[in-house]
C-alpha cells in the first residue's frame, strides 16, 4: 500500500488540507492530541507542526463516489447501518465493512444523491441472476452473448423448425462478437472505430491479443462463411453436414465463456438433452451420413476444408467428433458408447468407428514366443519362469482354475476357449522389456512370488 504524508505548520491542518485526501474516503477531524482513527488515518501532534499519515486502503473495498452518495442519501433518510451495509455489498466482489458507512455518516462533504439516483441503483442491486452472478445493467453485452448462444442452439434442436444452419450461424456469430466485446471492452480496448463501426469479429479473431487458440478462430472463421452464404443459398440439407463444426462451437463458446468470465457462467446449467420419439439405431446413424447433399453445400464445404491442412482440419475445438465403440453384450443390453474428446484415449481413436476384433492378429504370441520376445528387446535373460511371475506381478491374467478365465487385461492378454490357453500382445512385449531394462526392476521381478499359476 501507498502511504502518504502530509506536513503542516502549527496549529492543525486545515479543511482544505482535509480536502486533498478526499479520493481516499479519509475521515477527517481535527483536535489538539495525538489520536488515530481506525488503520487509515493517523495524526500526531509535534513540536511545532502536525504530521497527517494516510495508508491507501484496497480500492476494490473502498466505495466508489457513487456509492458514498448514495449512502450519504440513505443515511439522511434513517435508515440503518447494517441495511445500507447489506444493500452495498449485494452483487459486490470486495465486500465493505461497517466502517465504510460510519465514514460517510461523518464526511459532511459527501453530497447525498439526487432520489431517481437512489432508485436505480435498488433497481440494478436487484438484478443480479443468482445463478450467473451477472447483472442486467452492468453485464449487459455478456447476457446477450450467453442468450444469442442459447437461442441458436434452441432453434437447432427444435424439431418443428427447418430454418437451422441459417440461424445458428448468426446466432452463433452475434454471441461470439459480444462475448469478445466484452473482453476486450474489459481490458480497455475502444470498440467503436473510427468510421463508427464496432470492432467486428474478423478482425478481433486476427488481433495478436485474441485470446482464442487457432481450432477456435478456424471453427469461428468457417461458421462465418457459412453465414454469409445463407445470404445467397437455400442451405435446406446442410444442417447434419456442418453438425460437428456446430457442436465444436458450442462446446468452445462454453469452454471460453468460463475461462474468461468464470465457471458460474457457465451454459451447462440452461441445456438438457433433447427428448426424442424414436431410439438411436446404429443403422439410422450410418443413413445420417448417407443424405443426398446438394452440390452447392458440397462446394461451401470443400472450399472451408481447402484452407486448413490435415492437422488443423483434426483439431477437436474445430470439427467435434464423437467415438462410437462396440462393447460385448447382449442384443437387449447392447449399447453405443460414446467418448468426450478429451477422455483418455480419444486422442488416439479420433473419428474413427472402430469395432475391437479379438484374434491372433491382436494377440499373437504364446507364453515361450513371448518370452523369447522380451529376451531379445531387453538384452537381459528372460525365461518363461520370469514371464509367469511377470503376468502375475502385473495381473495380465487370472490363475488358472478360476471361474472366469477370461478377465485378463485386454491390452496385453486374451483367453481362447477353443484351446483354453492364453496368448499375449505385442504391447505386452513392450512394456516388460521396457520395465526390465532398469536393472532394479528386473531383479525385482526376478524375485517376485505370488500363489498359483
Amino acid at each position: 500500500m501507498d502511504v502518504v504524508i502530509l506536513v503542516t505548520p502549527h496549529p492543525a491542518p486545515t479543511r482544505s488540507g482535509a480536502d486533498i485526501f478526499a479520493k481516499w474516503g479519509g475521515v477527517f477531524e481535527w483536535g489538539f492530541a495525538d489520536w488515530t482513527y481506525g488503520p487509515h488515518i493517523a495524526i500526531h501532534s509535534t513540536i511545532g507542526r502536525w504530521i497527517l499519515t494516510m495508508v491507501e486502503r484496497n480500492r476494490e473495498g473502498a466505495l466508489t463516489s457513487e456509492e458514498k452518495r448514495i449512502v450519504k442519501t440513505l443515511l439522511n433518510k434513517g435508515k440503518r447501518n447494517q441495511d445500507i451495509q447489506a444493500l452495498i455489498n449485494t452483487g459486490r466482489k470486495a465486500t465493505i465493512n461497517s466502517a465504510r458507512i460510519t465514514e460517510v455518516k461523518q464526511n459532511t462533504a459527501i453530497r447525498p444523491a439526487k432520489q431517481e439516483g437512489v432508485e436505480f441503483f435498488y433497481a440494478r442491486k436487484r438484478s443480479y441472476d443468482p445463478q450467473t452472478g451477472l447483472n442486467l445493467y452492468d453485464d449487459e453485452r455478456l447476457i446477450r452473448s450467453r442468450e444469442a448462444m442459447l437461442l441458436a442452439v434452441q432453434v437447432f434442436n427444435s424439431p418443428t423448425l427447418r430454418f437451422k444452419t441459417e440461424v445458428f450461424s448468426v446466432f452463433a456469430n452475434i454471441a461470439w462478437t459480444y462475448l469478445l466485446h466484452e473482453h476486450y471492452s474489459r481490458a480497455g480496448v475502444k470498440l467503436i472505430q473510427e468510421d463508427g463501426r464496432s470492432l467486428l469479429l474478423g478482425k478481433m479473431l486476427k488481433r495478436g491479443d485474441c485470446p482464442l487458440s487457432q481450432g477456435i478462430k478456424d471453427n469461428l472463421g468457417s461458421i462465418k462463411k457459412i453465414r454469409d452464404e445463407v445470404e445467397h443459398l437455400l442451405l435446406r440439407k446442410a444442417d447434419m453436414k456442418f453438425l460437428s463444426i456446430f457442436q465444436a462451437c458450442c462446446l468452445n463458446f462454453d469452454k471460453v465463456l468460463c475461462e474468461l468470465f468464470g465457471e458460474e457462467t457457465t451454459l451447462k446449467n440452461d441445456l438438457s438433452f433433447s427428448l426424442q420419439f424414436a431410439k438411436m439405431d446404429f443403422d439410422q446413424l450410418v443413413d445420417v451420413q448417407s443424405y443426398d447433399i446438394p452440390p452447392e453445400i458440397e462446394v461451401l464445404d470443400q472450399a472451408l476444408e481447402k484452407e486448413l491442412g490435415d492437422e488443423r482440419l483434426g483439431d477437436m475445438e474445430y470439427r467435434f467428433r464423437v467415438v462410437y465403440t462396440f462393447e460385448n453384450a447382449t442384443k437387449s443390453k447392447s449399447h453405443l458408447k460414446f467418448l468426450h474428446p478429451n477422455d483418455e484415449g480419444a486422442d488416439e481413436v479420433k473419428n474413427v468407428l472402430i469395432k475391437h476384433e479379438i484374434s491372433d492378429k491382436l494377440y499373437p504370441h504364446k507364453p515361450s514366443i513371448a518370452a523369447r520376445l522380451i529376451a531379445e528387446k531387453s538384452g537381459k535373460t528372460f525365461t518363461q519362469n520370469n514371464h509367469t511371475q511377470a503376468w502375475k506381478k502385473f495381473d495380465a491374467r487370472p490363475n488358472k482354475m478360476v471361474a472366469e478365465p477370461q478377465n485378463t487385461n485386454k491390452d496385453y492378454c486374451i483367453y481362447h476357449v477353443a484351446h483354453k490357453d492364453y496368448t499375449y500382445s505385442d504391447k505386452w512385449v513392450d512394456f516388460i522389456a521396457s520395465y526390465i531394462s532398469n536393472d532394479q526392476n528386473y531383479d525385482e521381478l526376478k524375485a517376485f512370488k505370488k500363489g498359483g499359476r
